[in-house]
């Protein structure tokens, strides 16, 4: 499969937009009077916590007790958050994790009558337990509500990543150039790897050819970008048993467009289940844009220092971690994550934790970083390999939650990095997002239960960003001025 130009796609996309301009634009007024008149709120089951990255002003709940849900469904207006975390756990896990959630939510919506709509945030490059969460999804939602599902629609556009999907075919954007998904490093992944980028495709491998590609409904871009509500709302009118539905997107007008023609079909009591990215979120919920963050809107008066954990291994957040260096104010000391193979994590966590701990006092950022390769053995299952990473990502990001002192903000770098810093280290029950600090980087303000209450958070996905993203967060924290 060849790369392709995205500049030369979009061309030719905005040449069509141009002419349907009308079109366009009632589909967003249409959009936005359907979110606004939703009689249900939508639940978004999160496998880490970047999926937040597009969205502000919406809360993020860690667990999903019968109790934390009712509360959630009734103090929320549209749309709120579940932090799974499922990505770092093992497959049987998620499937027990899955089941338990879905039955408390529908307990809770049986109980406070209000209904809702599920959807299966993951990664944009493909990575996750898929087909098995939409299947639960689906089961719980089947057997306990009597409600089957006509389609799964899958979404896995993200604008900000430069993840786009044409023709049916998903690209991961470096540059200017398109690469086919299967040909990047996120399908060499150890737990989730994959071969195949034509999503028809993708749905028959990973389905283990249950769901076959000529089955696959596509929403063209040809008729997004026309405005054709009409045709798209036919196409998932007449899904039914499940079908799988691609969205094809090369900006978030797509998005905003299909689900133009979606609440259409919901209202005809049509049923869905979504696997979806980060952006598709924000067009369902018609949730405006919001100028980047700074250190000033995010109110951040301490002179103590901040501290960086930096667990992603990608050729991406390694080359950002370089761009660091040399920034005034800021130190820099490896993790030794191989200790796992000693059994000593603890005491290293120990050791890097009080060094962090001295530099924040003295006002000064520490950076703190695994190596950079991922450590492999010799006959590991992805299921080991899973596990082992689980056990240094509750070691290093430990150093968080053994901080003598509270630090001016906290960036987790790396989606199980992250999830663990913000619901292990933290101990966070409800988060509110605040935004973005840098497009696809979004910024928790911690509750006031959490070990550091208030607090901004970062949460910054390994994949997300080019060279300059992670040295132009810290800028922006810190109201640096750039001096090169």
């Amino acid at each position: 499969m060849e790369k392709v130009s995205y500049e030369e796609l979009l061309k030719n996309a905005k040449a069509i937009s141009a002419e349907y301009r009308k079109e366009l634009d009632i589909a967003k007024k249409e959009l936005k009077e359907a979110a606004n008149s939703l009689n249900m709120v939508w639940v978004v089951l999160d496998d880490d916590p970047t999926g937040v990255q597009t969205v502000h002003d919406i809360a993020v709940y860690t667990d999903w007790e019968k109790t934390t849900l009712l509360k959630a469904l009734k103090s929320e207006k549209s749309m709120f958050y579940i932090l799974t975390n499922s990505r770092g756990i093992t497959k049987d896990a998620s499937l027990k994790l899955h089941r338990e959630l879905m039955d408390n939510l529908i307990d809770a919506s049986l109980e406070s009558g209000i209904a809702f709509g599920v959807i299966s945030r993951s990664d944009s490059t493909l990575r996750g337990h898929f087909p098995l969460e939409t299947d639960v999804i689906e089961e719980r939602i089947r057997d306990r509500l009597g409600q089957k599902s006509d389609g799964l629609i899958l979404a896995p556009f993200f604008y900000a990543g430069g993840r786009i999907t044409y023709n049916d075919v998903h690209y991961v954007k470096y540059g200017d150039e398109l690469i086919p998904a299967g040909s990047t490093e996120f399908a060499r992944d150890e737990t989730f790897g994959y071969i195949s980028s034509d999503l028809r495709d993708y749905i028959e491998e990973k389905t283990g050819g249950k769901r076959k590609s000529g089955e696959v409904i596509s929403i063209s871009l040809e008729l997004l970008r026309q405005g054709n509500l009409d045709e798209i709302e036919k196409k998932l009118d007449e899904a039914t048993n499940g079908a799988p539905i691609i969205v094809n997107a090369l900006e978030p007008v797509d998005l905003e467009v299909f689900c133009a023609a979606l609440y259409r079909s919901l209202r005809k009591g049509k049923k869905f289940v979504y696997r979806t990215a980060a952006d598709f979120v924000k067009a369902v919920g018609a949730i405006s844009d919001k100028p980047l963050l700074t250190k000033k809107s995010l109110n951040i008066t301490s002179d103590k220092g901040g501290v960086i954990i930096i667990g992603s291994h990608t050729e991406k957040t390694t080359r950002q971690l370089e761009r660091l260096r040399g920034l005034d104010n800021l130190v820099f000391m490896e993790y030794d994550s191989d200790k796992v193979l000693e059994g000593k994590l603890s005491e290293e966590t120990k050791r890097v934790s009080k060094w962090v701990t001295s530099e924040i006092e003295k006002g000064v950022t520490a950076v703190v970083y695994t190596k950079r390769k991922v450590l492999s053995l010799p006959g590991d299952t992805k299921e080991t390999a899973l596990l082992r990473s689980a056990e240094i990502s509750d070691a290093f990001t430990n150093i968080v939650a053994s901080l003598g002192c509270e630090p001016a903000y906290i960036i987790g770098k790396g989606g199980i990095t992250s999830s663990d810093i913000g619901t292990k280290a933290l101990e966070v029950k409800r988060a509110l997002v605040m935004g973005q600090i840098q497009p696809g980087v979004p910024v928790w303000k911690t509750d006031e239960d959490s070990r550091f209450p208030g607090i901004p958070y970062v949460i910054f996905p390994g994949n997300v960003g080019d060279d300059e993203t992670l040295y132009n967060a810290v800028m922006a924290l810190t109201d640096s001025e750039r001096t090169d």
